[in-house]
């Protein structure tokens, strides 16, 4: 009987290991459980926020290029507006100058302006370009200078005026009205309140 006993309270002392042993593991496994559901809630918020950063970027950047492109876009329809404006605004300046360039008016312009570059070059010779009609005054400009003067025409000058050459002082004085004209293009650009930003 006492060896019953003995076998008995070892038998009940191992199951009770067992059961303290089988409860520590249970709960060992509830925390390893508990703590792996928490990383993997955690990786997974980090995942989910990383995607939804990402898509965002994505995103923002193709509406950034959009709006790039339309921006673009729009500034080169702007662009060729305000060519095309300016360009009529200067085909109608350049109509009226050539009317102006058939009265006795310019003719008298055209004189002075001859006088100014005969003063300019002294008594050296030179070259007066000028519009093809106007090449009928070509004698009387050549009056106004003191050294060998020749008068040619010129298909440039389309408007009017007299450009003048001095080999000898290397000089080119232009006072045709189609450079001055061209050269108020880049104050109109600027003046005119048609600027593309």
């Amino acid at each position: 009987m006492e060896k019953t006993a003995k076998t008995d309270n070892f038998l009940k002392a191992i199951k009770k290991y067992a059961v303290e042993q089988r409860t520590i593991m249970r709960n060992e496994v509830e925390q390893l459980k508990e703590q792996k559901i928490k990383e993997a809630e955690k990786k997974a918020k980090l995942d989910s926020e990383k995607l939804i950063k990402d898509k965002l970027e994505a995103k923002r950047n193709e509406q950034t290029s959009k709006i790039a492109k339309m921006t673009q876009e729009g500034q080169k329809h702007l662009f060729l507006e305000r060519a095309e404006m300016t360009d009529s605004v200067f085909k109608k300046a350049e109509e009226k100058l050539i009317e102006y360039a058939n009265t006795a008016e310019y003719s008298a312009k055209l004189e002075q302006s001859a006088k100014d570059i005969a003063a300019l070059f002294c008594n050296e010779s030179c070259t007066l370009y000028v519009n093809e009609r106007d090449m009928a005054s070509a004698e009387k400009l050549k009056s106004f200078f003191n050294g060998e003067t020749e008068v040619c025409a010129d298909k440039t000058i389309r408007i009017g005026g007299i450009k003048g050459y001095c080999k000898a002082m290397r000089i080119v004085a232009d006072e045709t009205l189609d450079s001055k004209l061209n050269a108020q293009r880049e104050w109109f650009v600027e003046n005119s309140g048609l600027s593309v930003l």
